[in-house]
Order: C-alpha cells, then sequence, then structure tokens
C-alpha cells in the first residue's frame, strides 16, 4: 500500500510468530529502523504482559481449567481461547485441548483444511478450528495486539494506523506449495488482514543479516558465492540456495534451488527427547500413559528451547500431571540436560553421512494412525545431501555451498552448526583448493525471519537490495492424453507445465499455441503438480514420462458454470501475482468466456470419503 504507514514483517512460525515493523516512508538519507513489537498476550492465569515473541499455541481450556476473568486481554473482556505463552505452558498440562504446529496441519494434503479437526482428537467438548481458522486466530491476536499498541487514541483507533491498512509481508516456508500459501492468504483475511504479501522464510533470514551487516554484508560474500540458507523451524526443514553474481558492476542476489518441503523440525526433536526422558522413567518404573506423553511432549519443547537459548540453564525440570485424579503427589518429574539435548538431536538429526546418501526408504504400514505426515527418515543431513547433489545438474557442476547462513532456534546451539559445517566440508573433500565452508554470522536467530520482512517490505520500495527469486518450484496441470480408449486400462495422464520455477511475481504467461478441453456444469477433478528439480521447461510443455520428477499436490474437484456436460474449447492463461500466490484461468476459444481455477476449491480427501 503505498499510501501505508508502517511496513510490518509477521513470521507466522510453526512455534512461534514474531512482528516487526519500521515507517513506510523514509526521510531522504535516513537509514530505516526496524523495530519488534511488542505482543500483549496472557503469560499466567489473569496476568498479561508483552513480550516480542507469541508462541503459537491455542488452547481452549473447559470451564473448570482456568479461573474465570484469567484470558482477559487489554482490548477485550473474557475470552474463550487463548492464544500465546499461557497457552503453551498450560497446555502441556493440557494436551488434548490444545492446538500446536498449525502452520503444518495447514500444508498437509490428506486433511481439509478448512474443516474444523483441531486439536486433533480432542475432546467432545472442545471447540474446534480448522487448520485456516486456527492461523488466523494467531494471525487475529497479532492484529489486536497491534491495534492497541500502535493505533489506540484516547477516543478509540486512528483509522490510518491501524494494522489493515499498513503494508503487511508475511513469511512462509520456501517449500510451501501453491496451495498452502494460498490458504495462508486466505487465513490472514480472516484474521482482517486483507493487503498481505507473501515472503519465502530463507530469503527474509537473509534480507535480516544484510539489515543487521551495516552494510558490511558486501565484505562477507563475493562474486562467485553459494549461500546456503539453512532454515530449521518448529515444523519444517527449509534449505534455499543463494547465488551472488555481478550485475551492472554490483553484487547480485539470486535465489537459485529451493528444497523440498520436509516435515521434520523443532516437534520431532521435542518428541525423541520425550522418548528418550520416558525410557529413563520408565527405568526407574514410572510407565507414562497417552496422555502424560502428551504432556512430556511439550514439556521438553520450553525445556529445549530453555536449554539451547543464549546462556540456558544445563539443565530444565519437567512436571508431568499423574495419571490419577489427585493432582498432589501424583506429579511426575523429569530432568532434561544440555547433554540430553544435544546428543540426542545431535546425533538422530544430524549424523555425518555421504554426498551420495538419501533419506531411508521406509516401508510403509499397511495402516497407521493418522495425524501430521512426518518425514519418514528424521535425518536431516541425509535430506540436505539429496538437495545439495539434486541441484547439479541444474548448475552443471557439482554443487557446493561456500557459505552458510542458519536460522531457526534450534540451530542457536553452537553444537549443531558446527556439526553442519563439518558434513558440509566433508563433501568437498578431494575438491584440490576448496576452502573451507564458511558460516555467516547471523544475529537475533529468533527474531530474524520478522526483521528481513520488513527489510524486503523497505526493498520493495527501492529502500535495499532485493534477491531475484520468483516461484520455488515449477507448477504443472494433469491432462488426460488423448488416445483410443483401451478395456481395463484409464488414459494417462500427462504435466502440463504451466509456470517455470523462478517466474517472478507479477508476471504472466499464455498457453495460446495448443487448445483445450474443459468441461463444464458438471462435477470434474483437476490434478496440480509440482517438481523442485525440473528447471528448464517452460509453459506449454507437455511431459509424457514424469514419475519420479513430478508430484502431486492437489486434486480439486469443482463444477464450473455452464451448461450440463457441455465441452469448450479453451486456452490457459497463468499469472504469478505480486502477494506471491498462482493463478489458472481457461478461456474459451468461442466467447471469451473466463474460468478462474482456485487453489483453495474444496478438495477430496480420504477422511471425507
Amino acid at each position: 500500500m503505498s499510501d501505508a504507514q508502517y511496513i510490518i514483517g509477521i513470521d507466522l512460525g510453526t512455534t512461534n510468530s514474531v512482528v516487526s515493523y519500521t515507517r513506510a516512508q523514509l526521510d531522504p538519507g535516513r537509514t530505516p529502523d526496524i523495530e519488534i513489537l511488542e505482543i500483549p498476550q496472557t503469560v499466567e492465569a489473569g496476568v498479561v504482559e508483552n513480550r516480542d515473541i507469541l508462541p503459537s499455541f491455542i488452547l481452549s481450556p473447559g470451564p473448570h481449567d482456568v479461573p474465570e476473568g484469567a484470558l482477559a486481554l487489554p482490548w477485550s473482556g473474557e475470552e474463550t481461547l487463548t492464544v500465546g505463552e499461557f497457552a503453551r505452558k498450560r497446555g502441556a498440562e493440557l494436551p488434548q485441548r490444545l492446538i500446536s504446529s498449525a502452520k503444518s496441519w495447514l500444508c498437509h494434503p490428506l486433511v481439509d483444511r478448512n474443516k474444523p479437526i483441531l486439536p486433533w482428537k480432542g475432546p467432545a467438548d472442545c471447540p474446534k478450528l480448522s487448520p485456516v481458522a486456527a492461523s488466523a486466530e494467531i494471525l487475529k491476536h497479532i492484529r489486536q495486539a497491534w491495534d492497541h499498541q500502535m493505533a489506540r487514541t484516547a477516543d478509540g483507533y486512528e483509522p490510518s494506523l491501524l494494522m489493515e491498512n499498513q503494508d503487511i509481508l508475511l513469511t512462509v516456508p520456501a517449500s510451501f506449495d501453491a496451495v498452502a500459501r494460498e490458504l495462508t492468504i486466505q487465513a490472514a483475511r480472516l484474521a482482517g488482514l486483507a493487503n498481505v504479501t507473501l515472503l519465502e522464510e530463507p530469503q527474509a533470514a537473509f534480507y535480516s543479516w544484510i539489515s543487521t551487516s551495516n552494510d558490511k554484508w558486501r565484505d562477507a560474500v563475493s562474486v562467485g558465492d553459494l549461500v546456503l540458507v539453512f532454515d530449521i523451524g518448529g515444523g519444517t526443514s527449509d534449505f534455499s540456495l543463494i547465488q551472488i553474481s555481478e550485475r551492472d558492476g554490483e553484487l547480485d542476489l539470486e535465489r537459485i534451488a529451493v528444497g523440498e518441503h520436509l516435515l521434520v523440525g523443532g516437534d520431532n526433536m521435542d518428541l525423541s527427547l520425550a522418548y528418550h526422558l520416558a525410557k529413563r522413567l520408565s527405568g526407574e518404573g514410572k510407565n507414562l500413559d497417552t496422555r502424560q506423553m502428551q504432556g512430556l511432549w511439550h514439556g521438553c519443547r520450553s525445556a529445549k528451547e530453555a536449554i539451547l537459548s543464549e546462556n540456558g540453564p544445563d539443565e530444565r525440570p519437567i512436571a508431568i500431571l499423574g495419571a490419577g485424579s489427585k493432582l498432589i503427589g501424583g506429579t511426575l518429574r523429569a530432568e532434561m540436560t544440555r547433554e540430553d539435548a544435544e546428543s540426542v538431536i545431535l546425533n538422530g538429526f544430524f549424523p555425518l553421512c555421504e554426498r551420495s546418501d538419501a533419506p531411508a526408504a521406509v516401508q510403509q504400514a499397511g495402516i497407521k494412525e493418522f495425524g501430521l505426515s512426518y518425514e519418514a527418515d528424521p535425518c536431516v543431513s541425509r535430506h540436505l545431501a539429496r538437495f545439495i547433489s539434486r541441484q547439479d545438474a541444474h548448475l552443471d557442476r557439482k554443487t557446493q555451498p561456500t557459505a552458510v547462513l542458519f536460522n531457526g532456534g534450534v540451530m542457536k546451539a553452537d553444537q549443531l552448526r558446527k556439526r553442519i559445517l563439518t558434513l558440509l566440508n566433508s563433501w568437498q573433500e578431494g575438491q584440490e583448493g576448496a576452502a573451507p565452508v564458511r558460516e555467516i554470522a547471523a544475529t537475533d536467530a529468533d527474531l530474524a525471519v520478522a526483521r528481513g520482512a520488513a527489510y524486503y517490505g523497505l526493498a520493495r520500495r527501492g529502500h535495499g537490495i532485493r534477491i531475484r527469486g520468483g516461484l520455488g518450484k515449477s507448477y504443472y496441470l494433469g491432462i488426460a492424453a488423448a488416445m483410443p480408449a483401451v478395456p481395463g486400462m484409464p488414459a494417462p495422464t500427462r504435466a502440463l507445465c504451466l509456470a517455470p520455477f523462478g517466474m517472478e511475481e507479477g508476471a504472466r504467461a499464455e498457453i495460446s499455441s495448443q487448445e483445450f478441453v474443459l468441461v463444464v456444469g458438471e462435477p470434474v477433478t483437476f490434478d496440480f503438480l509440482g517438481s523442485t528439480t525440473r528447471f528448464d521447461d517452460t509453459p506449454g510443455v507437455i511431459i509424457d514420462d514424469w514419475e519420479g520428477q513430478i508430484e502431486a499436490i492437489t486434486t480439486l474437484e469443482t463444477t464450473l458454470d455452464g451448461e450440463m456436460g457441455t465441452a469448450i474449447p479453451v486456452t490457459l492463461e497463468i499469472a504469478v501475482t505480486e502477494i506471491g500466490t498462482l493463478e489458472l484461468w481457461c478461456v474459451s476459444q468461442e466467447d471469451g468466456q473466463r474460468w478462474k481455477l482456485e487453489f483453495n476449491v474444496r478438495e477430496r480427501h480420504p477422511l471425507d470419503e
């Protein structure tokens, strides 16, 4: 928004959310100040404090779980839900009433993300929210906190200062597909935020490094550098490569590769720590039931974050409610030490491996409990090896990062950063004269993504350097092959390239040289596909043999306006919007009528059958 007073960066994290802001209108020659919003939130029953981090947890307590009036906020009276620190702490004791990892559910392809399913396996009397609504609830708290802190006047609120009227940059994992990005925008709108642009989190982390380097970032990188942004969040592992080159005598930054969406992160590490401590308790004759394990899991999250934080303690106690009805005397106690946190995470998630290694192919059980689709192999090292080696064909050389920028609270631990550097350096053995992979020093890992988002907002206005990027994967539409029917054999599906990797925001493409048949007036399905490994396809290219290179994203089922069963010749138009989402239009060759295929159309899921 050109008339916005502020640029706001929102890091809507799996575990924690952070908000930064800066003035949108700068005086000539003035260096922008990027500040962190202090977010009011309930931290204890009846106690509200301002914190620079809002834990991304939502608690829906039962009628006797908290005292009356305990959830009141400065901008409202009694609340039925609470977001933030108190939700995180009290939720460890009431895990069945706690919504966590809403962001991970937002990209879960096997559930209807607009259906109220959270908290997963919550009791019948617990109000449920959809992944979209849960994300919106966190954003609504952020909006209300901003309005209370920044727009409140003696007479009410100043409209020009309300969050909804500011320029908002909302971050998402680089690996989020078009559906998850569209649903993120939907959550923002549901929270009352319409002026939102999406930004990839690894890019935001890189922008934050530029912003905090006081213009000395050019001394830390040089032409030819390939920077790996290694981002381990609460729910995902995100890898991006940024190439440093030269254009018109200036350093040029281009994001040239994005990894797959990997649902392995802090949540997995917390669960591993929980099993580690549960085994220790079992050896003492203290066996935990399912509810207690959930409580221990959430308790491990807090303990791990405290221990791995800067100047954190060497050990942290975790209280686990007893299985019986007696509260006093029934509480169990577990102790997490720094050695526990570092050894379980280091050995389980970041072991040394070869560059040629790939994630282990674990045989799937015929039937398993439904929940988040965590990676079968939690070894981040092997996922990184596959990501790096897959870029060789794209770059036409052996891919070797020369520097690493770490991001995410997990990576604040020195031992973990050193392990990744050791791993990367082991992969370049035999390359004569190769300099060791170096770490780019970053600051404020918890706040970096939000700060970087605000900086990007300034760069969009000409007050900073921009990273060239565009779409993080190539997108395709599944089309049925035109061939004679064969008994017992469905027509093969071909992949039609809609938008290639790197297609920039604001760009449009027309597939006008080919006609397709669109069926209107009756239910039809569209298969949307994507690839993070095919870089050279162009709009209109049809790929016959795509197994192993292109993967299904979602199947949309809808009924397009028109006379029932009519087949209409159409061409296709594609646009990457300025806010970072993808649009697809079918255009009639008879009368120019247009149909837009929405990514957030009601989806078909196994749970809905």
